[in-house]
């Protein structure tokens, strides 16, 4: 099962997202938290609000344990960049790009491991047979 979030328009430039993005995809999605919760960077706070989000939507809407999640795809993209002028010397006009960044999450649920069926199988068959001789030895 695929959680899906994305974050649009992100007032941070990507670049500076893209400094976090390889620390936070070797941890799970619990322990990114932890991770940038603790960071003093203003977009750890940018991905700590967007993972949260993601977790927060996988509790409520499809009742999974935020333990069994781990990321399947995180990205960020670039967004749009608004273009603006600050007045520079002799009149001149001095060009300024803000950036704007995507994060894109998707979250996969990881089944909880099962013990082995054959054993399963094994110990039904042994039930069964002790079942089938004390009818045969009652009659």
């Amino acid at each position: 099962m695929e959680i899906r979030g994305y974050f649009k328009d992100l007032k941070v430039p990507p670049k500076k997202l893209r400094f976090f993005l390889e620390e936070i995809k070797k941890l799970s999605p619990n322990e990114a938290l932890d991770y940038l919760y603790y960071s003093k960077k203003k977009p750890a706070q940018f991905f700590y609000k967007a993972i949260a989000s993601v977790i927060a939507s996988a509790k409520n809407t499809f009742k999974i344990d935020a333990n069994l999640l781990k990321f399947k795809l995180l990205t960020v993209e670039e967004g749009r960049t608004l273009k603006r002028a600050k007045p520079g010397g002799r009149g001149a006009a001095k060009p300024i790009k803000r950036h704007f960044a995507h994060i894109k999450i998707i979250l996969e649920a990881e089944t909880p491991k099962k013990e082995n069926k054959t054993t399963e199988k094994v110990a039904i068959k042994k039930i069964a047979k002790k079942k089938v001789v004390k009818k045969v030895s009652n009659k």
